[in-house]
């Protein structure tokens, strides 16, 4: 028995027919006989049965990966509006395809807590019960805490990756990808990945690290990774790289910010031959030299770029690129194309001066009260000169060097790339970034990711799996609301909200139909690029 595919001219479809051979004596040759299965899916590659074929089969098999109206085992009645949303962007967006391949026995269960952690609003999972009686939603049944924790701990880094991996495929080549860190606080003493270390929230308790790689193009967020909470920034991108070739993501463009720049990174990033935006500081020496060469010719008024309100130049430099083979015991030092591209903003040069000027006169004060501060003493040194005398006391002296040389670099700021000449386009590129820092807010505030207490470290990974499938979907979204300009009218949970009211009812033997849908609700639907329930 064998299946053979036949594509309809008419159609275009492709039909998947199973082939059975058999030999008629009479004629003494080989026949076969041919039974419709489905029609071939262009995206996937699955058969999906046809309107015709496999009825039983579809009526008795369970978890059939085709959404739509399946009749009901028993009379009921929920709301289902804004879970019918999040299954056909599962769907559009290949998340459910991708999870059933990954977690068959268990992707209803991931996607239904997703399903929840978008629509309760910084709710803990103690609430699923309450939420599930009276929602439709794809695992259909209630999940204790006990089995919500069995389930994390579940989910293992092979099944994570994999589903990395199915994701990559559906990525563009072309799309710039902005990786970033965040940290995450922690109450769990037993977590060997909860250390204390620099804090982005100034929070005082231990923490992990979660490094995120996020499309500027698709707002969809791909990859993530935990990391020990005293790792820094600039320690994580090698293994970061190792990733991307792990998932075979060879044409991807990274954009990262300062707090990742080292010497060793960029080498890194040349070695693996990965083309990369990236944050610097005007302090560097290398920068600093090719900037006071273009002080004055940089703030010319034809370098100004009114959309952005900056002064903007690009200056084609060479990177002294240098690589260690042990294998060879020798070093390979070459010069690299780099273009550097400065930047000169005078609203935040008014600023950073007005900022320091007001930190002078505290420190001042400070120093003529002998108020002092611990924390302050760097800086005393550093801006002022302090003469103690017994008949007039304490005089305070500015160093005027040290103020100007401080104030010399206010308003500048760097970019460095290996692809991007075009300083504006790069600044564009750069300032997308943000799209990182609020997905890490959702993660925070929405999906109630800001401080976590688990009991194992496979808990710890399971959580923040799921937690990242809900991120998807919430980032795609706040695009389409973006897109549609929606915010005017409507908050994130104020959309969810107006459709979550649809309901949806059950009967034996009858398909699931749903209760009245008003034109804003459908308008919205289509927004947000799916099909309204009222149109099936």
């Amino acid at each position: 028995m064998a299946i053979v595919y036949q594509k309809d001219k008419r159609s275009g479809i492709t039909y998947a027919y199973e082939s059975k051979a058999y030999w008629v004596k009479e004629k003494k040759q080989s026949r076969a006989k041919r039974k419709l299965i489905g029609r071939v899916d262009e995206n996937t590659g699955e058969i999906v049965p046809t309107r015709g074929t496999n009825r039983k089969d579809k009526q008795e098999k369970a978890g059939s990966s085709k959404r739509g109206h399946v009749p009901a085992t028993e009379v009921s009645r929920s709301f289902y509006g804004a879970t019918y949303l999040l299954d056909a962007l599962g769907e559009k967006l290949g998340l459910i395809h991708d999870l059933k391949k990954c977690f068959p026995d268990r992707y209803k269960q991931i996607l239904s807590i997703a399903y929840y952690l978008i629509l309760e609003d910084n709710n803990s999972l103690s609430r699923f019960p309450k939420w599930s009686s009276i929602h439709k939603h794809p695992y259909g049944k209630d999940i204790a805490s006990q089995r919500s924790s069995e389930l994390f701990s579940s989910i293992t880094e092979e099944e994570r990756y994999r589903f990395f991996n199915l994701q990559a495929a559906r990525r563009t080549d072309k799309e710039y990808w902005a990786y970033d860190i965040t940290t995450i606080s922690s109450y769990s003493e037993c977590l060997k990945q909860v250390k204390y270390g620099h804090n982005k929230e100034n929070d005082k308790l231990p923490q992990i690290n979660l490094a995120l790689l996020f499309g500027q193009e698709s707002n969809i967020p791909f990859y993530y990774r935990k990391l020990p909470g005293n790792i820094t920034d600039v320690k994580t991108v090698r293994n970061m790289l190792s990733d991307m070739d792990f998932l075979r993501l060879t044409k991807i463009h990274i954009v990262l910010d300062r707090g990742f720049f080292s010497t060793k990174n960029i080498n890194d990033l040349y070695k693996e031959r990965r083309k990369f935006l990236m944050g610097a500081k005007v302090s560097l020496k290398f920068i600093q030299e090719h900037l006071d060469s273009v002080r004055d010719s940089l703030r010319d008024w034809r370098n100004y770029d009114e959309n952005h309100e900056v002064f903007a130049t690009c200056i084609p430099i060479k990177w002294n690129y240098s690589q260690e083979r042990p294998y060879k015991g020798d070093t390979i030092r070459e010069k690299r194309r780099m273009y550097l591209h400065l930047y000169y903003n005078s609203e935040k040069a008014a600023e950073d001066e007005q900022r320091l000027t007001r930190k002078l006169l505290s420190l001042e004060k400070e120093l003529m009260t002998g108020k002092t501060r611990a924390e302050n003493t760097k800086l005393y040194e550093k801006y002022f000169k302090v003469h103690k005398t017994p008949v007039r006391g304490i005089k305070v002296e500015a160093k005027q060097e040290a103020i100007d040389e401080a104030k010399k670099n206010y308003g500048y700021f760097a970019l460095i790339s290996n692809e991007v000449k075009e300083p504006v386009r790069a600044l564009e590129i750069y300032r997308n970034k943000d799209l990182v820092e609020k997905a890490f807010g959702n993660l925070k505030e929405r999906l109630n990711l800001r401080r976590f207490l688990v009991s194992s470290e496979k808990s710890l990974d399971g959580k923040l799996f799921v937690e990242f499938i809900a991120l998807i979907f919430l980032s795609y979204i706040k695009k389409a609301m973006q897109e549609k300009e929606l915010f005017g009218k409507y908050t994130l949970q104020g959309v969810l909200d107006q459709l979550d009211v649809i309901e949806c009812f059950e009967r034996p033997g009858k398909e699931i139909s749903f209760g009245e849908i008003t034109k804003k609700q459908e308008e919205l639907f289509r927004d947000l690029g799916v099909e309204s329930p009222a149109s099936l």
